[in-house]
């Protein structure tokens, strides 16, 4: 029994690096995003850090149930590393949602634009400025 906690307890810690959250470039594009009103929360990172005082509470808010269990059994030494696991896998989740918004309103814009040009209500040089204006106003770069 004791071998089994402590089997679990090192594959908890070991694992813990899994929801590594994202890294300060795309920290400062998701930033860029709220500016411009386009940001997506699927999950609130400090409601997961919250919940990752309780046992597994962190993971399993985000999905992440394998490390749910896993912290679970851990508990309550998890609570040394559930919240900052918790609030860096709603950031990435948040990240990757946002990224797929942005995306999706781009390739809206682009294909309007294709559509104008294949009916001949704009010509080739009107299309290639709109879309370099598209692609600019979702673009990641600060203007």
């Amino acid at each position: 029994m004791k071998l089994t906690s402590t089997i679990l307890l090192l594959i908890s810690i070991l694992s813990t690096g899994c929801a590594s959250g994202i890294n300060s470039v795309q920290k400062k594009e998701l930033n860029l995003y709220k500016h411009k009103g386009y940001y997506v929360e699927e999950k609130n990172p400090a409601l997961a850090g919250g919940l990752g005082i309780l046992p597994g509470g962190g993971s399993f808010y985000t999905g992440e149930y394998t490390y749910g269990i896993l912290n679970l059994l851990a508990w309550p030494l998890s609570i040394l590393w559930d919240p900052f696991s918790g609030i860096n896998s709603a950031e990435s989740q948040n990240y990757s949602a946002t990224k797929m918004h942005v995306k999706n309103l781009e390739n809206k814009e682009i294909y309007k634009l294709d559509d104008q040009l294949l009916t001949g209500e704009i010509s080739n040089k009107e299309y290639v400025l709109l879309k370099s204006r598209v692609t600019k106003k979702y673009s990641p770069i600060e203007e």
